[in-house]
């Protein structure tokens, strides 16, 4: 196997890898897959088939039609049917399909839910008062501005402020470090987002000045730091702000929060932003991610050539949390395509006329009055709370109390349970919300499911306390087991499960993970101890 570069043909191997651009050129001596014959390949893959390969008039139609006695096949996440593009009319039927749902369905894919935030000037639009101006000065057309407008020929900045705010407090709600991209509608609006969320978190941006970045085509700072954004061992930046650069060819295994506050008609462009969100990494707990949507884009969902279905949707009052409750080569889809307004940097039809843009700083923006929704495994849209949601969900996967207590008590680790009860919508963040933040996770199970009278995690410590469970261990050895159970009263059974947790003050302060390993006798003995405190906490379940 071998990769063509350099222009140079070496006709010895079996199998080639090569861009299109490595065998083509304008000048017929750049055209270097000439000097294979016709008949040389018996199987060209192509990749991202959607591209250039599948218009007629595209300059590298040519390779595929001089090797057309190979068997060829074509390969991409989001197909494209247009006018001037067609994967079927070249490529042929999908002579295999796998699906956005069954990735999801298989543990291949991180399920998501959605939190739609309408704005009331997005829903109902604006009109300026007859002379009214902008912070320039400049006379406001009168005209009705809509949703269309803003960002493009009509900033609210109050508007900016609003959104970023709202992230903000998703991000304080769930985690302040969790990668996030920020999908704005140009440059201009990328840049002002970016401020808006410095502003907004003015304690993270000043420890650090790339907590929020601005990663468009034209920021050669923010380009230089796309890498990092996607590297799960980097911390920073957190926070990216971008337009189109971030849209596809972002391999981001640890983003959990994507922001819409972008138009999107386009399915295919809607799949690919999506798909920024999509990769698990169960090494940095991303198991699923949220969606933000300003822009009602998520209405796409409801498009039968969509097929993978959130798991919830949830639309905030103005009163509510920001979390429910209840519950590059690929340069060619740069921003350079699009100006401010929306609009081609070149169309061909020479220079157009200039458009004005206000900037309105003193106009009020407010969140809207909006219902919870949820769609069901069938992607049918529902309207009732998580509760009811979840207590369904957990009744299929187990159909009685003593079942769902046999297989808890048997798992040797019980975060693979509530990873499986994630994965079919039930999320057990939002449910705490509901039901009480100070209960683990197996009492809300079975408050929600079972109807069992729940326990705090400090009333589950307290009983193994009193049952003095840690006699027979030596002076250092109880301390860790005490350590640990005081762990389990403040976060829960997932945090004393993890090896992870030795590192951790108090226990780092007994020992490195090895010496404290060592006072059980090895790791067998240590993880048997573990599952004896997890025995003796949930003894008292009914």
């Amino acid at each position: 196997m071998t990769k063509i570069t350099n222009r140079t043909v070496d006709k010895a191997f079996e199998i080639y890898l090569c861009l299109y651009q490595a065998v083509t050129g304008t000048e017929e001596d750049q055209n270097i897959y000439k000097q294979f014959s016709w008949e040389f390949f018996d199987l060209i893959i192509v990749d991202e088939c959607h591209r250039g390969s599948a218009a007629d008039d595209a300059a590298w139609r040519q390779v595929l039609d001089y090797f057309e006695s190979a068997t060829q096949i074509g390969l991409t996440a989001t197909p494209k049917e247009t006018k001037e593009v067609s994967n079927i009319e070249y490529f042929g039927e999908p002579i295999y399909t796998y699906s956005f749902r069954q990735g999801i369905s298989d543990g291949f894919l991180a399920p998501y839910k959605v939190v739609r935030i309408g704005l009331d000037k997005d829903l109902d639009g604006w009109r300026p008062e007859v002379g009214q101006t902008d912070k320039y000065g400049q006379v406001i057309e009168d005209r009705e501005y809509n949703d269309l407008d803003f960002d493009r020929s009509l900033i609210l900045e109050k508007r900016t402020a609003l959104v970023a705010r709202k992230v903000t407090e998703f991000l304080k709600a769930t985690d302040r470090f969790a990668k996030t991209i920020v999908f704005c509608e140009n440059i201009d609006h990328a840049e002002r987002m970016r401020q808006a969320l410095v502003n907004a978190n003015p304690d993270l941006a000043a420890a650090n000045s790339k907590y929020v970045m601005r990663i468009t085509g034209d920021s050669d700072e923010g380009k230089a730091q796309l890498d990092n954004f996607i590297d799960p061992e980097s911390a920073y930046p957190v926070v990216a702000t971008t337009s189109r650069l971030m849209t596809t060819g972002v391999d981001a295994q640890t983003c959990h929060l994507i922001v819409l506050d972008r138009r999107i008609n386009s399915m295919t462009e809607f799949k690919q932003i999506i798909g920024r969100g999509t990769r698990i990494n169960e090494d940095y707990n991303k198991l699923f991610f949220t969606i933000m949507d300003f822009k009602r884009a998520t209405a796409l969902f409801a498009d039968p050539d969509f097929d993978g279905d959130p798991v919830q949707i949830y639309e905030p009052t103005v009163e509510d949390p920001p979390v429910p409750p209840e519950d590059g080569e690929e340069g060619a889809e740069d921003e350079v395509i699009v100006d401010d307004f929306g609009d081609p940097l070149d169309d061909g039809e020479g220079p157009r006329p200039p458009r004005t843009k206000y900037y309105v700083d003193n106009v009020e923006v407010r969140v809207a009055t909006e219902r919870v929704q949820y769609l069901d495994a069938n992607g049918r849209l529902i309207t009732e709370s998580l509760t009811d949601y979840s207590r369904k969900t957990v009744l299929k996967a187990y159909s009685s109390l003593s079942e769902f207590l046999t297989v808890w008590n048997d798992a040797e680790r019980k975060q693979a349970i509530l990873d499986e009860l994630a994965g079919q919508g039930v999320f057990l963040e939002e449910l705490a919300e509901q039901v009480g933040r100070d209960y683990d996770a197996f009492d809300l199970i079975c408050h929600v499911a079972f109807d069992q009278p729940p326990l705090t995690r400090r009333e589950r410590a307290d009983k193994v306390k009193k049952r003095n469970l840690f006699a027979k261990y030596g002076d250092q050895a109880r301390a860790v087991l005490e350590a640990l159970l005081q762990k389990y009263a403040d976060a829960g059974i997932t945090s004393v499960e993890s090896l992870d947790i030795l590192k951790v003050s108090p226990l780092s302060g007994l020992g490195t993970p090895v010496e404290i390993i060592k006072l059980f006798g090895g790791k067998d003995g240590y993880l048997a101890a573990i599952r004896e405190l997890e025995t003796a906490l949930y003894q008292t379940a009914a």
